[in-house]
């Protein structure tokens, strides 16, 4: 290898790296935000209903930021987007804690969801030009870093709020120190070797980003759904499950939670090698089986440490299926691949949005127990579409 070969290589390694980073602060700034969120309804005197219209913010923020910035990564590269929308989002952290009264907090929220909602969008389709010139599968690796920050932001805001920190001083102290990496992490982005733009037309002129997405990317949204979905259930009503039908207490109720998160950043740590010795659709079919096949036996286990156990199952099981949903879309024929990617982000993200509230809803119409059939419902489902991701991969 030349000397200019190896100086390209060694950037391209750098470049990585920094991605990891970005993704990892991704995880780390929301998470640290959610252990807070008691205080800050208390501090505000909200109401349940109030808070939920607050939280609604976070995504009329994300979702119509997500579909401009799969059109701007298509003109400037998912990189490019991740340097801005990165420091964006660290920065943004601090608004919830300065909010006055209602308006104010779902108007922070809204900017906060529109910061990471385009920092998804870039970060996800930059990985993926990535992982196409590295020749590799790297995609549950760069979320496995996302969860391992979101693990680190759950723990630094339950630390803080252990130790007395009011709101504003934990998230200004997150925000500075965020930010100072991100703009680290953002300046060490590099152009990947592979970067698609949309195809053009007879004539010169490029395709329209407006023309409705293929059958395959709504069924490959419907797969993104499909697994999201499943996340936002364990998350949300994992713990209540444990703590209602099977009564477990505070402590184990909780620890429910924490196998499922565990698990799933095991999962996504070890997902690239899974898929690259049985290939993405095996990964995703056989995951969705084990994840399935967990929930139910969550839903019919005599006690709670069985289900708790189950619960790890059904993270290892999903861990690795979205990030190789998003590789499927950059690898989309119609080369418009920033819209794509923002396509199955934005649907997966409204999934795990809408999932847990419809879960409650038909909990109030029958049981939770009941309910919660949706989730290895989902897994079927999502088994039944990971075939969509022969297109262009081995190991179908």
């Amino acid at each position: 290898m030349g000397t200019g070969s190896a100086y390209k290589a060694l950037t391209r390694d750098r470049g990585a790296r920094a991605l990891y980073a970005v993704f990892f602060i991704n995880g780390l700034v929301l998470a640290s935000w959610a252990p807070r969120i008691p205080q800050i309804k208390a501090g505000l005197a909200l109401t349940e209903a109030e808070l939920g219209v607050a939280l609604l913010g976070v995504a009329l923020g994300s979702l119509p930021a997500m579909a401009v910035a799969g059109v701007l990564v298509n003109r400037f590269g998912g990189h490019a987007v991740a340097r801005v929308a990165v420091v964006w989002y660290a920065a943004a952290i601090v608004l919830p804690a300065l909010a006055r009264d209602l308006t104010g907090l779902t108007a922070s929220l809204t900017v906060l969801g529109a910061a990471v909602g385009s920092l998804d969008v870039a970060m996800n389709t930059h990985a993926v030009d990535v992982e196409r010139g590295s020749g590799r599968s790297r995609m549950s690796s760069f979320h496995g870093l996302y969860s391992a920050g979101a693990l680190a932001g759950a723990l630094l805001g339950t630390a803080a709020a252990a130790l007395g920190l009011t709101p504003l001083a934990q998230f200004a102290g997150t925000a500075l120190v965020t930010a100072a990496a991100a703009g680290a992490a953002g300046a060490a982005l590099r152009p990947a070797t592979t970067i698609h733009r949309p195809p053009i037309a007879r004539g010169g002129r490029r395709l329209s980003l407006r023309r409705p997405p293929s059958l395959r990317l709504l069924l490959l949204s419907a797969l993104g759904l499909s697994v999201l979905m499943i996340e936002g259930a364990m998350t949300d009503w994992g713990s209540v499950y444990l703590a209602g039908p099977l009564h477990a207490g505070p402590g184990l109720a909780g620890t429910g939670y924490a196998v499922f998160a565990l698990a799933m950043m095991a999962g996504r740590l070890g997902g690239d090698r899974a898929a690259a010795r049985l290939g993405p659709v095996r990964t995703v079919r056989y995951g969705a089986v084990l994840s399935g096949c967990a929930a139910a036996a969550a839903l019919v286990a005599p006690h709670p440490l069985v289900a708790v156990a189950a619960y790890g199952a059904v993270g290892l099981g999903i861990a690795a299926s979205f990030p190789l949903v998003v590789s499927g879309a950059g690898r989309h024929p119609s080369g418009a691949h920033g819209t794509a990617v923002a396509t199955v982000t934005s649907t997966g993200y409204l999934a795990f949005l809408a999932g847990p509230p419809l879960i409650g809803s038909l909990a109030s119409l029958g049981s939770l127990r009941t309910a919660l059939l949706v989730v290895p419902a989902l897994a079927v489902t999502a088994a039944c579409l990971a075939r969509l991701l022969a297109v262009g991969t081995e190991g179908a």
